[in-house]
């Protein structure tokens, strides 16, 4: 065997020249156990309880076709998003979906919140207290550091009554007046949220607690504006007792 053929052959052994490469190995999270201890522990949780203090209206359109050409747009969601979606409004026998008039999501169980009405309250609180807080950009932090479970938050099997109200609107061709009509929920229904802050400086839950307290001003739900919707809360668990009544 020439001498060129036996170099060869050892660079094969010795750098793996010409021989099938090995399979990568997928590198490890370079981060230390300790620290990633640390870290998952930062993912911080509280339970609350919220209890209404004023009716909550409802804020679905009974109208299905409404909610896909409306309420769908305004949301930016893809066609299977409103699909699903519109399967959960519940739709008026007798109204045959008459626009104006609002209710709840609604499933076997009975009527129900998304987890998102919760976190909108609390994004709508931290912008007009922004300034108060002092903390830029407010809104933003809790859309991206701040969770609220579980998706769904039953409130009971049916509304407990139906409010119909006058809406004024100036138009360009004088006022008008027109009629809304909401399904409500009674003062005095409580249910319960989990809350949960990804670690960030200036987001902690004295500062939840401070947008919770809003909800005694302007609550959940439609017309908050005239004070429906209205809310105290409750941090729930061990060694946690504090409340805000209304």
């Amino acid at each position: 065997m020439s001498s060129g053929s036996a170099e060869a052959k050892d660079a094969v052994k010795e750098h793996g020249v010409g021989s099938k490469k090995a399979p990568r190995k997928k590198p490890e999270l370079d981060i230390d156990p300790k620290d990633l201890a640390e870290l998952r522990q930062a993912f911080q949780s509280r339970r609350y309880r919220l209890t209404l203090l004023e009716p909550m209206l409802g804020t679905v359109p009974t109208s299905k076709d409404l909610f896909t050409r409306f309420v769908a747009e305004k949301a930016g969601l893809e066609p299977e998003e409103v699909a699903v979606e519109a399967e959960m409004v519940p739709e008026d026998k007798n109204e045959k979906g008459q626009a104006g008039y609002t209710s709840f999501y609604r499933d076997a169980d009975g009527i129900y919140l998304f987890d998102y009405h919760i976190k909108g309250f609390l994004k709508e609180a931290g912008q007009v207290l922004k300034d108060v807080l002092k903390v830029a950009a407010l809104r933003s932090k809790l859309d991206n550091f701040c969770f609220v479970m579980p998706r769904y938050i039953h409130l009971q099997e049916e509304p407990d009554g139906c409010l119909e109200r006058p809406l004024r609107a100036q138009t360009m061709q004088g006022p008008r007046v027109a009629l809304a009509k909401s399904d409500f929920v009674d003062p005095g229904r409580s249910f319960e949220v989990e809350i949960v802050l990804l670690p960030h400086h200036e987001l902690n839950y004295k500062l939840i607690e401070l947008l919770l307290d809003y909800g005694r001003l302007k609550g959940l739900g439609q017309f908050r504006n005239g004070s429906y919707g209205r809310f105290s809360w409750e941090r729930l668990g061990r060694g946690h007792a504090k409340r805000c009544t209304g």
